[in-house]
C-alpha cells in the first residue's frame, strides 16, 4: 500500500535520523582500504533494492576509471535477467550463491541489500559468502530478521513500509559512497604506481595447529575422580606465528603476510584453510615435516586438560624472493619464535636483518630458537624465556626480571628488551645501565591462550606508527589485558576490542565501539583540579558501556562559566589528566557553553551525569533522547568540589 504524501514524508523523516551513519562510515572507511589491495565488493540486492546495488557499483567503477588506479577488482551483482535466468535453473534460492561460490574468495566483502531481510537468494548468497571466509554486510529492514541475523554486521532501517526502507537505503548506498571517496582520497596512491593503501606486517614464525575440545563438566567419573565431559564441540584455530597473524588480520586497514613453515599433513592443511580464510597471505618455505596439534580439554572456561601431538621435524626449502619483496614493503615485522627452527634459517635471518635497519622489528623468542637478528627494535620475552637466555635462575620478581632484561639488552643486539610478565605487567630496559620501565597491569580473569601473541602484534604496530618503544609496550600491556578479560581466542571472529593507536580520535573510537555493536558512554565538566568525586563519576560512568568519552570545556568555556580566574589548570593536562585513567577512553574538547554540539558529533549511547542532577530535569536529555540514547545519573560523592576546594586553599594561603 502506497501512503499519502505527508505520512511518506513522515514516514521517511522519522527513519532517516535513526540510520546508523557511524556504520555506514566504518565500513567505507574498510572498503577504501580493502579495494584498493587484494579484495573486491560483491553487492547484490532483491526485486525492490536491486536499483540501490547497481548505484553502489556504477559508482564506484566511475570514480575507478576516472583516476586509472589499479584496485582490486569490484564484481557487480547480477542483472535482472540473470537473477530470473538462475532461479529458473537452480530455484529461487540459488540466484546468488551459486555466483558467490564461484568468485568470492576470503578476504572480499559481500553486501547485500533487502528491504525485507528474508529474501531467500540473498539468505543463501550470506551463507555462501561466510562458509568462503567473507565479511558480509547487510542494508535491510526493521530488525531483527534473517538476513541481518546470518551477516557479519547489518544496518538496519527502522521504517515499515517497503518503499520507505529502499528509499534509506538510497541513502545509505550515497553516504557509504561518499565515505569510501573520503578514505580513499586520502590514501589511494598516484596513478600508475605500485603502491597499496594499508600498512604491511609480515609475521615470521612457526605454525601450529590448535584445538578445544569443549563442554560440561557436572559430574566425576565412578572409575577415577575426574570430571567427565558431555555435550562436547571441537574449534580449531591457527597456532603459534599463525594465532598472532589471525590476531593482526582483524585489523582491517594493515596487510598480514606470514613468512612459516606449515606440515605436509591434514592439519597443516586444515591451517592453511583457516589462514586463508582470514584474508592472510601465506609464503610456506616447509618441504617436509607434520603439525603440531596443541588440544585443550574445557569446561565451564577452565582448561581441565592440554596434551600435544607429536610432529616430525620439518625441513625448510630456500627463501623465496617474495619474502624480500614483502619485508621491504613493510612497516614493521613481528618474529614469533615456536622452537620449530624457521628462526635458525640462515637466508632468512639475513633478511631480517637487512630489514630492521629500516622498520621496527619485534622479536618474541623461544627456548629452542635462535637469538634475535641485529637492530631489532624489540625483543620480548616471557620471564621463562628470559631465565633460560640469560642463565639467571632465582625470584620472578622485579628486580630479577630487571637484571635478566639487562643481560640480555647487553648481550643481544636489540635496541630495547622488555620482559613479560603476566598478572605483573613487563619491564623495559633500553640500555644496559638505565633504569626500568615497569609496565604494570590490572589483575585479568580469563583465557590467556594468545595473550602473548595479542601483545607482541600490538607492540610492533604501535612501532610501526612512530610511538617509542615505552609507549609500544605500556599499549601492548593493556591490549593483552583487554584481551584476556574479553574472552581470548573465543573471541577471534569479533573486531579488536583494543585499538592499535593510528591517529583516531574520540570520534572515530566510538564509531568503532558502535560498529561492534557495543554501547558509548560520555559525560561532560570543567573537570578541574580531579579529585575523587571526579573519579567516583567516571568510574560508575565506564561499567555503564564499552567505551568511555569524556568531553571537557575549553579554558575559554571555563572562565565565561566559572569566572575569569579559573580554570586552575589548562585544558591540555586537564585532558592528559584524564585521558590517563583506566576507565576513560577519549577525551574531546568544546568551545561551546554547553556540550550540545559535540554530543550530536559524538552521538553517545548513555549519557551520564553526577547524582546531584538525579531530581531534575537535564538540558541535553532532548537531544541524547532523539537517536535512542539515554540519560542516567549515578551515585553522588558529596563533600567534594573543586570551587569549594579552591575557596578553602585560598582562605589557607590568606591565613598564613
Amino acid at each position: 500500500m502506497t501512503l499519502p504524501a505527508n505520512a511518506h514524508i513522515q514516514a521517511l523523516t522519522s527513519a532517516l535520523p535513526k540510520l546508523d551513519i557511524d556504520r555506514l562510515q566504518t565500513w567505507g572507511r574498510v572498503l577504501a582500504a580493502r579495494l584498493y589491495t587484494d579484495a573486491r565488493l560483491l553487492v547484490a540486492g532483491d526485486s525492490g533494492t536491486a536499483t540501490e546495488a547497481q548505484r553502489l557499483t556504477s559508482q564506484l567503477a566511475t570514480r575507478i576509471g576516472a583516476e586509472q588506479t589499479k584496485p582490486s577488482s569490484i564484481d557487480v551483482h547480477a542483472d535482472t535477467s540473470s537473477v530470473s535466468a538462475m532461479a529458473n535453473d537452480r530455484g529461487p534460492e540459488g540466484a546468488f550463491d551459486n555466483r558467490v561460490h564461484k568468485i568470492g574468495r576470503p578476504g572480499d566483502v559481500l553486501l547485500l541489500l533487502s528491504s525485507s531481510g528474508d529474501s531467500p537468494d540473498l539468505l543463501a548468497a550470506a551463507r555462501a559468502g561466510r562458509e568462503l571466509g567473507l565479511t558480509v554486510w547487510a542494508l535491510t529492514g526493521p530488525a531483527p530478521n534473517p538476513l541481518a541475523d546470518l551477516s557479519n554486521q547489518a544496518v538496519c532501517v527502522e521504517a515499515t513500509q517497503a518503499d520507505t526502507v529502499q528509499e534509506c537505503h538510497l541513502v545509505a548506498v550515497h553516504l557509504l559512497y561518499a565515505a569510501i571517496d573520503t578514505h580513499a582520497s586520502a590514501s589511494i596512491p598516484v596513478a600508475n604506481t605500485e603502491q597499496t593503501v594499508g600498512q604491511r606486517l609480515v609475521v615470521v614464525g612457526d605454525v601450529l595447529l590448535d584445538r578445544d575440545i569443549t563442554g560440561t563438566a557436572d559430574r566425576l567419573s565412578p572409575e577415577a575422580p575426574v570430571p567427565v565431559l558431555t555435550g562436547t564441540q571441537s574449534t580449531e584455530r591457527p597456532g603459534g606465528a599463525g594465532l598472532a597473524a589471525v590476531l593482526a588480520a582483524r585489523h582491517p586497514c594493515w596487510r598480514i603476510t606470514l613468512v612459516c613453515g606449515i606440515g605436509q599433513d591434514p592439519p597443516g592443511a586444515l591451517v592453511r584453510t583457516l589462514l586463508d580464510n582470514a584474508g592472510i597471505e601465506v609464503i610456506d618455505l616447509a618441504t617436509s615435516g607434520t603439525t603440531p596439534v596443541k588440544t585443550r580439554v574445557r569446561a565451564s572456561e577452565r582448561t581441565l586438560l592440554r596434551y600435544d601431538s607429536n610432529a616430525d621435524p620439518q625441513t625448510l626449502g630456500p627463501l623465496p624472493d617474495l619474502v624480500n619483496i614483502r619485508l621491504a614493503d613493510a612497516a614493521a615485522v613481528l618474529v614469533c619464535d615456536y622452537g620449530r627452527g624457521i628462526t635458525f634459517h640462515d637466508h632468512l635471518r639475513e633478511a631480517l636483518t637487512l630489514a630492521a635497519n629500516d622498520r621496527p622489528l619485534v622479536w618474541d623468542p623461544h627456548p629452542k630458537g635462535a637469538t634475535p637478528v641485529p637492530g631489532t627494535a624489540l625483543a620480548i620475552p616471557n620471564t621463562d624465556e628470559a631465565i633460560h637466555f640469560s642463565g639467571h635462575p632465582g625470584p620472578r620478581d622485579l628486580a630479577s626480571d630487571t637484571n635478566r632484561a639487562r643481560q640480555l639488552r647487553a648481550a643481544w643486539p636489540v635496541r630495547h628488551v622488555a620482559i613479560t610478565r603476566g598478572r605483573d605487567g613487563a619491564v623495559l630496559i633500553a640500555n644496559a645501565d638505565g633504569h626500568p620501565l615497569a609496565v604494570p597491569t590490572r589483575p585479568a580473569n580469563g583465557d590467556t591462550c594468545g595473550a602473548g601473541d595479542q601483545l607482541a602484534v600490538c607492540a610492533a604496530m604501535t612501532l610501526a606508527a612512530g610511538r617509542p618503544a615505552s609507549q609500544a609496550l605500556a599499549t601492548a600491556v593493556k591490549s593483552a589485558t583487554v584481551y584476556v578479560e574479553s574472552g581470548g581466542p573465543a573471541l577471534l571472529s569479533a573486531p579488536p576490542a583494543c585499538s592499535i593507536p593510528d591517529g583516531a580520535g574520540p570520534l572515530e573510537l566510538a564509531a568503532r565501539v558502535r560498529a561492534r555493536g557495543e554501547r558509548v558512554v560520555a559525560a561532560s565538566g570543567c573537570f578541574d583540579l580531579l579529585h575523587a568525586g571526579h573519579l567516583s563519576l567516571l568510574a560508575h560512568a565506564r561499567r555503564l558501556g564499552d567505551a568511555l568519552i569524556v568531553c571537557i570545556h575549553s579554558d575559554a568555556a571555563v572562565g565565561r562559566i566559572k569566572g575569569e580566574n579559573r580554570p586552575v589548570v589548562d585544558e591540555r593536562e586537564r585532558a592528559a589528566l584524564l585521558a590517563a585513567l583506566d576507565y576513560v577512553d577519549g577525551v574531546l574538547v568544546f568551545d561551546e557553553d554547553t556540550p550540545a554540539r559535540v554530543l550530536a558529533e559524538l552521538r553517545p549511547d548513555i549519557w551520564v551525569t553526577g547524582g546531584d542532577f538525579a531530581d531534575q530535569k537535564i538540558a541535553e536529555a532532548d537531544l541524547i533522547e532523539s537517536w535512542g540514547g539515554d540519560v542516567v545519573t549515578v551515585p553522588f560523592l558529596p563533600g567534594h568540589s573543586t570551587t569549594i576546594r579552591i575557596h578553602q586553599l585560598a582562605q589557607r594561603t590568606g591565613d598564613r
